[in-house]
C-alpha cells in the first residue's frame, strides 16, 4: 500500500524566556522541542520556528510576529506575562500588546494557543507575606489575557494553577536560578500543554481535510 503523507505543520513559538527555554539543560527539553516531538508522534511533519526572546514582555510580541510572518505559521504557541508582572507593566497595557500580536497572527491564518501568565507567587524568593498579593496580580493578568485570546479566536491554555501547585511541591522543577524551570519543570509544563496543542493541531488538520 502507498504510504500516507504526514500533514505538514509549521509550528511557531513566541514569547519570553519560558517560551525560549531558559533553564533547560538541553534544547530537546524546551517547550518548543518537547511539543514538536509530541506533534510528530501524533502524525505531523513539524517545522519548528522559535522567535521567543528571554526577557520579552507583551509589548515585544508584535515585533516577534512580524519577524516570523513569512511564511505564515499553521499553529503558534504564545507564552508571555512573567516579565510584565515582574516589571509591573499594567495589565491593560500588556493585554493590548497581546491583542495586537494575536490580530497579526490570525490575519495570516495562524491558529494560536495562548499560555496565560504564570502564578509568580510560586517563585521561591517571593516572601510568604507577599504571595497573596502577587497571586492576585497574576490572576488579574491571566483573566485579561484569556479574554483577549478568546476574543481573537485563540485557544486559551489556562495551566498556571496546575503548574504552580507542582512547582511549589517540588523545588527540583526550578533551575539553579530558582526562577526559570529546570528540564524537569519544562517536562511538567509541556505535559500540561500537550493535550491542548494536539487538539488545536488536529482541529486544523481536520478542517483542512473537510
Amino acid at each position: 500500500m502507498p504510504s500516507v503523507a504526514r500533514p505538514r505543520l509549521r509550528f511557531l513559538v513566541l514569547g519570553d524566556s519560558l517560551a525560549f527555554g531558559t533553564g533547560a539543560a538541553r534544547a530537546e527539553d524546551t517547550l518548543g522541542m518537547r511539543l514538536t516531538a509530541d506533534l510528530a508522534d501524533d502524525g505531523f511533519d513539524v517545522e519548528l520556528s522559535v522567535h521567543a526572546v528571554p526577557g520579552a514582555v507583551s509589548a515585544d510580541l508584535p515585533r516577534q510576529v512580524r519577524a516570523a510572518s513569512a511564511p505564515a505559521a499553521d499553529l503558534a504557541l504564545v507564552v508571555v506575562g512573567a516579565n510584565d508582572l515582574a516589571r509591573f507593566v499594567p495589565a491593560e497595557q500588556a493585554t493590548a500588546a497581546l491583542a495586537e500580536a494575536l490580530r497579526g497572527l490570525r490575519a495570516g491564518g495562524t491558529d494560536v494557543v495562548v499560555v496565560t501568565a504564570p502564578d509568580m507567587s510560586m517563585v521561591p524568593f517571593v516572601p510568604p507575606a507577599l504571595r497573596p498579593v502577587v497571586s492576585a496580580a497574576c490572576g488579574l493578568l491571566q483573566q485579561r489575557q484569556a479574554a483577549v485570546a478568546a476574543a481573537a479566536g485563540a485557544t486559551v491554555a489556562a495551566v498556571a494553577a496546575d503548574v504552580a501547585r507542582a512547582f511549589r511541591a517540588d523545588p527540583a522543577l526550578f533551575s539553579a536560578d530558582r526562577f526559570h524551570p529546570s528540564s524537569a519543570g519544562y517536562a511538567h509544563i509541556a505535559a500540561a500543554l500537550r493535550p491542548i496543542v494536539l487538539q488545536a493541531a488536529r482541529a486544523r488538520r481536520d478542517d483542512a481535510a473537510a
